[in-house]
């Protein structure tokens, strides 16, 4: 949902220059009424021991929404389950530390949170960065803009100091929003971007390479597992991954190409029949989806072999009809990937099944589908840097 395309946009340059002197004449003036920042509370937890990190997660599966553990090789960092929609973890930004909610995104490079003088209606319900009340916070004089699946950003290049848990960037680029439009009733703040540099709009080294080239974590690695029915216990992993959160081996299948987390998928198949990418295609890995997305004349024939009918933006089935469904198989690099009906098939606030199958308009003549969060649910997901690869496993 999150990611269709990123570009760098030319903002209009009257209304550019008018933030950009509107900011700094508010960063330098000696008149200014100074609002206290609501006092954070960072809880990090270490723990050692051959068995305790298991018994922690079992018996403290709530209280881990809010924690980061930070082992000597491996990070892992909290998210929160929102309805199975999305997933959220908490960063810090500044000096003293401002709280925001992020989705974690590999479809794409940048991080940003709405500013303090964005005014659209989606921004007034969002933690705001406020400029003035950190002591590291640096100004640029460049702009980009980001267009998503679901929504689209205006945002001003700017840096300070990041936090993931234990994990702390200096200096990081960031994207301060100053409009925003199409996220109405989303419960996060922002997006961090987990994807390459060159798809980046501002030209900013994602914070993924910047932890890594200075140290930080020990190898280009993360990793995510995400869990399903709204439960606790989601998590993404830097420097590494936690065999505890998948089953068996992992199957590692490398990148079409060094740029963006897409791989080479063989078919998709149901009752042994090939429904879609019947030449093979590509498929983008991306946690900031929530669905699965086809072209929409496949999706569209995908609908009707389970017999789904559209209501409003949705297309439904009965709930009832649910558990008899039919598995749709994707075949990447010869493994076969099962989501069964169960996990294509969401509530709306209503209590309705709805299919978490959606359409786009091709723009290519290659055939591109996104494996987002439903698919991802269902299989331990690690993205390797370092080797151009993804490792897929059964999840816990």
């Amino acid at each position: 949902m999150l990611r269709s395309q990123t570009f760098l946009s030319t903002w209009n340059q009257e209304r550019s220059m008018k933030w950009l002197v509107l900011l700094g004449l508010v960063a330098f003036s000696e008149c200014i009424v100074k609002i206290p920042l609501r006092r954070v509370k960072t809880m990090t937890k270490t723990l050692s021991g051959k068995n305790m990190l298991n018994n922690f997660v079992k018996e403290h599966a709530y209280r881990l929404s809010q924690i980061s553990f930070r082992g000597s090789n491996l990070t892992i960092h909290p998210l929160r389950n929102i309805r199975d929609f999305f997933y959220v973890g908490n960063i810090t930004i500044g000096t003293p530390p401002q709280e925001f909610q992020v989705i974690f995104d590999t479809g794409s490079s940048e991080l940003w949170v709405p500013s303090i003088f964005c005014n659209s209606s989606t921004c007034s319900k969002h933690d705001r960065f406020r400029h003035l009340e950190s002591s590291t916070f640096r100004l640029s004089r460049r702009t980009f803009s980001i267009t998503y699946g679901s929504g689209r950003i205006e945002a001003l290049v700017v840096h300070d100091t990041v936090r993931i848990g234990d994990l702390v960037s200096t200096d990081q680029q960031f994207g301060l929003c100053l409009e925003e439009s199409g996220f109405e009733g989303m419960r996060f703040d922002g997006v961090l971007g987990l994807s390459y540099t060159n798809i980046s709009p501002s030209g900013a080294i994602p914070i993924f390479y910047k932890l890594k080239n200075e140290g930080a974590i020990s190898e280009p690695v993360f990793a995510f597992y995400l869990s399903k029915d709204e439960r606790e216990g989601s998590v993404v992993m830097f420097g590494g991954a936690d065999h505890r959160y998948y089953k068996g081996e992992l199957n590692w299948i490398p990148l079409m190409k060094a740029g963006d987390w897409s791989v080479h998928m063989d078919r998709i198949s149901m009752k042994r029949k090939v429904i879609a990418c019947s030449g093979g295609c590509k498929a983008l890995v991306d946690t900031g989806s929530s669905d699965i997305v086809g072209p929409s004349t496949l999706v569209n024939n995908i609908w009707k072999l389970i017999g789904a009918t559209p209501q409003g933006s949705e297309h439904y089935v009965s709930c009832s009809a649910v558990n008899s469904l039919p598995s749709i198989i994707f075949t990447i690099k010869s493994n076969n990937y099962r989501v069964p009906g169960q996990a294509y098939i969401l509530k709306d606030s209503r209590g309705r099944c709805f299919t978490a199958f959606k359409g786009h308009q091709q723009s290519s003549s290659t055939e591109m589908w996104i494996l987002g969060d439903v698919f991802l649910r269902l299989y331990f997901s690690v993205f390797d840097r370092r080797k151009d690869r993804i490792g897929l496993a059964q999840a816990v």
